[in-house]
């Protein structure tokens, strides 16, 4: 913790084993780089480029990431909800009514208590299970873990970028930090907010640039061309991570600065394909 702030590397969605051998490869050198003091990943396209299980949630912990938020894909394979339950690193949406927890108070172990709350829009979204109103929620959250801690961080996770505006007005002189996450491109609005509110609209993503948001070209292209339907496997090339820092005042919760952060891997080729 560098003085009277800390500083929170938040991550973009990581997508497939390019993804996670990003973070394997380059986030021990980018928190010393950057003296991070804790580290937020969206996993919900960890397993495959779709969902996440224990095995890859289990190797992104051990790789050093504090806490792991989620989205629409949360629900991909059965077994993340069991994982969900019993891991509180992994957060699911606080809006979805399903197992897990969408809020939660971490400890980094600086005396710190940093509190973090994942959500996921309506616009352009398909509703997978039963959901609440994400404003009324995401308020309700923030609320709530302030009364024990000024530092609380919102990662929502959402296709509309007003939706993600509104929330950052919404959350504004409320949460420390609220970022987007979901379309895999990062956005250059990063700002603080007039009420202290660190912003940016799209952390963009973890994963292999040389492809359409994560996936292999070609089937993407045939998906759009013909109405043929192909399995869009993961892209291999140009692995790259994208996000943003934001600088937290650990007495008010008020974010002193926000920046873009983008980190490519050396060599950056996953030298096989992951399979379905």
């Amino acid at each position: 913790m560098a003085g009277k702030t800390i500083r929170v590397l938040c991550l973009g969605d990581l997508v497939g084993r390019p993804g996670r051998r990003g973070v394997r490869e380059c986030l021990p050198g980018i928190k010393a780089a950057h003296r991070i003091d804790f580290t937020i990943v969206n996993v919900e396209n960890a397993a495959n480029g779709a969902g996440i299980r224990r095995k890859e949630g289990e190797e992104l912990l051990g790789y050093g990431v504090d806490v792991m938020t989620s989205g629409d894909h949360i629900m991909d394979y059965p077994e993340s909800l069991e994982y969900a339950e019993k891991e509180y690193r992994l957060l699911r949406p606080v809006n979805y009514d399903i197992p897990g927890r969408g809020a939660w108070i971490f400890d980094p172990g600086s005396g710190v208590r940093i509190g973090v709350v994942n959500a996921c829009g309506h616009v352009f979204m398909k509703e997978r299970c039963p959901t609440s109103n994400v404003f009324h929620a995401t308020l309700d959250a923030v609320e709530k873990l302030r009364e024990e801690t000024p530092i609380v961080l919102v990662d929502i996770h959402a296709e509309a970028t007003s939706e993600k505006v509104a929330m950052g007005w919404h959350l504004d002189g409320k949460a420390s930090a609220v970022f987007g996450s979901h379309t895999h491109v990062q956005t250059a609005d990063a700002q603080v907010l007039p009420g202290g509110t660190g912003y940016l609209t799209d952390l963009g993503m973890t994963g292999p640039h040389m492809g359409v948001i994560g996936r292999d070209v070609e089937p993407v292209l045939k998906r759009f061309t013909t109405n043929e339907k192909h399995y869009m496997k993961v892209a291999r090339g140009g692995i790259r991570l994208t996000g943003a820092i934001f600088e937290i005042d650990v007495h008010s919760g008020r974010c002193a600065h926000v920046e873009l952060f983008s980190h490519s891997l050396e060599g950056g080729q996953d030298d096989a394909d992951e399979g379905p």
